[in-house]
């Protein structure tokens, strides 16, 4: 479920970090031939920081000037002037992920993984060449919250101007050829077959399930071997009608483009898409009872997923939960759980826990693999750890090591092009203030162990747990003493 991120991201949410392991992602591999040629000129022309350079030191921190305005049709655009590199990178943000499915459970990402199938006189292959030829790349992917169509280019007109014409074309006037449809059901339903087959995949179904009752988070991105074949082309058309409209997307663009270039290219896009409003947004899910659930599967392992509603994006406790997270699962060795679990008793590969704010709440979540035969105490003694720490909270010596190395590795959030429009589509989606990322190093920062210890516990009890086991039925044993050496060796790479 919650896959083992850098810290940067556990703390930062980008944009493109996979959400509770049911989204899907469909890209689009282009050429980048002549890309890679404007890349090595501009290294030549020394435009680029070298490592050299630093001599020892912390990259410096980017602080972005971050430009907005709104399209006529409505859309939303965030801006930052990059002139490093003669490149642009663009991020259309939609709120149109699954929890926009209504009852179709895989129609949003039906929709995006058609978007680039068909235009008027081009076919996928013409569409592919097109943009490699461009040296150009083409990307989408479909989510919980929203859908995204991405664009790099070059920045030079010649081929920035054919590069958006195309990119305008496949993401507001695509064709949706039936054949391509076909296709890309027949590859879905092929990957629901594979995950009769993954004990994680089906824990995590079932969690969800438990964890969100009817709510449209509930159901997983890619739908469901039962509502996929049953989606039409004509359901493809009105969803896309509706949410890929103008007034329903934020655009992000970082990169070599002026003002008035950025304006023209967000003119062009928006004008391309269909007309109408903002979705309204996601309502809150209610609160589920604690349960215990368990799938039976044969493995030498068994998954351990526990988890309870979170926050919202906008939550004001981000900041501290994020920091508390990181010192409890969130930042890999050295956390409460991979010490207690992996280090010092060798149960498991990694274990790991992870806050991913949406819309509405969602969820918090612990994720591990161990030893079947062990599954039941490693469970109890996740639960200890868990319930320790939101009684005592975090040391003062584990705050100050997680704040040093989140000021170290801060300014990797904006080292590329490509972050910061993820920064910027994130700030867009979510309307946070255009200070966010400042405003978040400056909260982290200050924080007390007793304002993270208590925003800990304001939104996660022991009690809330929703828990869901993958595995066989064996025979238990007991778990072993912890030690700085402990006599049993974690398992090699998770089975699933």
């Amino acid at each position: 479920m919650s896959d083992h991120k850098k810290p940067r991201r556990a703390l930062l949410g980008l944009v493109a970090v996979a959400l509770i392991g049911s989204a899907a992602f469909y890209f689009t591999k282009t050429g980048d031939t002549v890309a890679s040629e404007a890349l090595d000129k501009a290294k030549a022309s020394q435009k680029l920081q070298s490592l050299a350079e630093l001599n020892g030191k912390a990259p410096s921190h980017r602080k972005l000037d971050v430009q907005t305005w709104n399209t006529a049709e409505g859309a939303k655009v965030l801006f930052v002037e990059a002139r490093e590199l003669p490149m642009f990178d663009m991020r259309l943000i939609f709120a149109a992920g699954s929890s926009q499915d209504g009852d179709a459970p895989g129609l949003a990402l039906l929709t995006n993984a058609m978007l680039n199938e068909g235009v008027a006189g081009k076919d996928v292959s013409a569409i592919a060449q097109g943009f490699e030829g461009l040296g150009a790349d083409f990307g989408n992917g479909a989510y919980k919250d929203m859908a995204v169509a991405s664009l790099r280019s070059l920045s030079a007109a010649d081929k920035r101007e054919p590069a958006l014409k195309l990119f305008a074309e496949v993401v507001g006037k695509p064709t949706f050829p039936e054949d391509s449809f076909t296709r890309i059901k027949n590859q879905m339903l092929a990957g629901f077959e594979y995950q009769k087959q993954n004990p994680g995949k089906l824990a995590s179904l079932e969690l969800m399930n438990r964890l969100y009752g009817d709510h449209p988070y509930a159901h997983a991105s890619d739908g469901t071997a039962k509502s996929v074949p049953a989606v039409t082309l004509a359901q493809l058309r009105a969803f896309h009608q509706k949410a890929y409209a103008a007034g329903n997307v934020v655009i992000a663009l970082v990169g070599d483009l002026s003002r008035a270039e950025a304006e023209a290219i967000a003119a062009q896009v928006s004008a391309a898409l269909p007309k109408g409003p903002a979705l309204a947004k996601i309502a809150q899910p209610i609160e589920p009872k604690a349960s215990i659930g368990h799938i039976e599967f044969p493995s030498k392992q068994t998954n351990l997923m526990l988890a309870q509603l979170g926050i919202d994006r906008d939550d004001p406790d981000y900041a501290a939960l994020s920091m508390g997270n990181q010192i409890l699962g969130g930042g890999g060795f050295g956390t409460r759980l991979m010490s207690e679990v992996r280090e010092k008793r060798g149960l498991a590969y990694g274990v790991y826990s992870g806050f991913t704010p949406m819309q509405a709440r969602g969820p918090f979540m612990i994720n591990l693999q161990t030893r079947a035969e062990m599954s039941e105490g490693t469970l109890k003694l996740v639960q200890d750890v868990l319930a320790d720490y939101l009684k005592t909270g975090p040391t003062q010596k584990e705050l100050d090591d997680a704040k040093r190395e989140l000021a170290g590795s801060f300014p990797l959030s904006t080292a590329s092009n490509a972050d910061i429009v993820g920064q910027l589509g994130a700030i867009g989606f979510y309307n946070l203030p255009l200070s966010h990322l400042e405003d978040f190093m400056q909260q982290s920062q200050n924080l007390t162990v007793e304002q993270v210890r208590d925003a800990l516990n304001k939104h996660l009890s022991t009690d809330k747990m929703v828990i869901v086991s993958a595995g066989p039925t064996v025979p238990q044993k007991p778990l072993p003493a912890p030690s700085d050496k402990p006599a049993e060796q974690p398992l090699g790479v998770p089975e699933h």
